[in-house]
């Protein structure tokens, strides 16, 4: 399973390096025109908060993956073996928690906005809603694996992540 997460977030940072492609050249293409040309593309600016969106909750899943989000390191190795595994799991926990309520929501607005269209491009809002929904499953998935391992590991005591070790 460990894997197939591996390579699904090495596809999302694929992705997010097209997509960020893609807004460098409608925001590139938008600003020339309109300074250039005084005219511009109105489908640019409403594709690019889009694509902005769907960049930042893939970013945050391929963040959560690989141990690059923010935590309390000092405080957490000051503690003893059995207590940094019992933070860990309640931070753990309340993550879940969160990414529960990120994903209830956005299945509601999803709904909500299913017909409703985007106004310059027509396309259904539900798409841009829902990218909380592809957030919520993936960054469950990793949180569950994780306090999986956690329980499994009780008695050993928590490994740094590499990104976050002082050097």
């Amino acid at each position: 399973m460990k894997r197939l997460i591996d390579i699904y977030c090495r596809l999302l940072s694929g992705l997010m390096a097209l997509l960020l492609a893609m807004m460098v050249v409608l925001v590139f293409g938008n600003v020339v025109l309109r300074y250039g040309f005084n005219s511009g593309i109105a489908f640019s600016e409403e594709v690019s908060r889009w694509l902005f969106v769907w960049l930042t909750f893939m970013g945050a899943v391929v963040a959560l993956h690989s141990n690059s989000h923010m935590s309390l390191g000092e405080v957490v190795s000051a503690l003893s073996p059995k207590a940094q595994r019992i933070c860990h799991l309640i931070a753990l926990a309340l993550m879940l928690w969160v990414t529960w309520l990120i994903l209830e929501g956005s299945w509601k607005q999803t709904v909500i906005n299913l017909s409703n269209a985007a106004p310059v491009t027509g396309w259904s809002q539900a798409w841009f809603y829902g990218v909380g929904g592809v957030f919520g499953i993936s960054s469950g998935v990793i949180l569950l694996m994780d306090v999986w391992d956690s329980l499994r590991n009780f008695n050993n005591p928590l490994v740094p992540p590499t990104s976050l070790t002082a050097e």
